[in-house]
């Protein structure tokens, strides 16, 4: 990753700042990186509505939580209608995708007959984003400061990854568990490129969190005992979600991005180049995302 030295920024939280005017959406928050995110946002006052499949926290009047199961893009899609329907998406101030898996050694493919890293890691929040887009404005401020609600989009992105979006379905005659994945870390950030051009009602980003301690590899490694050795190995070498959940809240809300979007952050929270070459690919994985959404919804 390259860092984009035109944005140095100061990474402490706004002394200005009530939190309790954050009301965030943490789509795969019950686990990993978006639990601790959560976490994180809730010690400071926020409130947040979490999406995922099991919730191991309590909810209470600044917690809520939402079963969904985001390998269907069905339950996708039905939680956004939802969150439509309940006038729920105008009010959060920011949106943060974190629900994301490996791909397998050997294809997997969901009942919709998506490649199954692809439906949880991307298209599902492609089919979301698809329906809370146009609904996401609810502004919040820091001081005198008013900022766009924001949307962040946790993949790899600066990694030079282009993936193919004339595959992205990773078709079983020329699988490869490293190019699936590679496929959706390349159609996330596209996602941004994306977005960030289109979109005016908010702003939108990338973050690479790196190598952090969680069970995100477990569909790839196994959970048996060398697996477990590997990941204690590496564990020495990596952030745990907690610490780097603290390094990102200051990033969340700092008016120092707000001019900035589009931006992608690596995992101290220092602004990255994107990847070069892909912005060429954005419109082809735009309308491969499409034609792969309407594959699982005709199922």
């Amino acid at each position: 990753m390259a860092r984009d030295n035109s944005l140095v920024w100061d990474h402490s939280i706004p002394q200005n700042l009530d939190f309790k005017t954050i009301n965030a959406l943490v789509v795969g928050g019950t686990g990993g990186l978006g639990r601790s995110i959560t976490a994180e946002l809730l010690k400071a006052g926020a409130n947040v509505t979490v999406i995922g499949q099991t919730m191991r926290d309590e909810e209470s009047d600044s917690l809520k939580f939402i079963k969904a199961d985001l390998s269907s893009m069905k339950n996708a899609e039905e939680v956004a209608k939802a969150l439509n329907d309940k006038q729920m998406t105008k009010t959060f101030t920011h949106v943060i995708f974190t629900n994301g898996i490996f791909a397998s050694r050997a294809r997997q493919e969901t009942e919709e007959g998506i490649e199954r890293d692809m439906a949880i890691s991307y298209l599902s929040r492609y089919a979301m984003l698809n329906e809370i887009m146009d609904n996401i404005t609810k502004h919040f401020s820091a001081g005198t400061k008013d900022m766009k609600p924001r949307v962040f989009i946790m993949a790899y992105p600066g990694t030079n990854q282009l993936g193919n979006p004339d595959d992205m379905n990773a078709e079983p005659s020329q699988y490869s568990f490293f190019q699936a994945h590679m496929n959706t870390v390349a159609a996330n950030e596209a996602m941004v490129l994306k977005l960030a051009k289109d979109s005016k009602d908010f702003n939108i980003y990338g973050l690479n969190p790196g190598m952090v301690k969680t069970s995100i590899r477990s569909n790839l490694t196994g959970t048996g005992f060398f697996a477990r050795l590997m990941e204690n190995m590496m564990s020495c070498f990596q952030q745990t979600p907690e610490v780097y959940a603290s390094k990102m809240l200051p990033l969340l809300v700092t008016p120092a991005i707000e001019d900035r979007d589009g931006t992608m952050f690596n995992n101290k929270g220092d602004a990255i180049l994107p990847s070069e070459g892909l912005g060429q690919k954005v419109e082809d994985f735009w309308k491969a995302s499409d034609s792969l959404l309407q594959k699982a919804l005709s199922k």
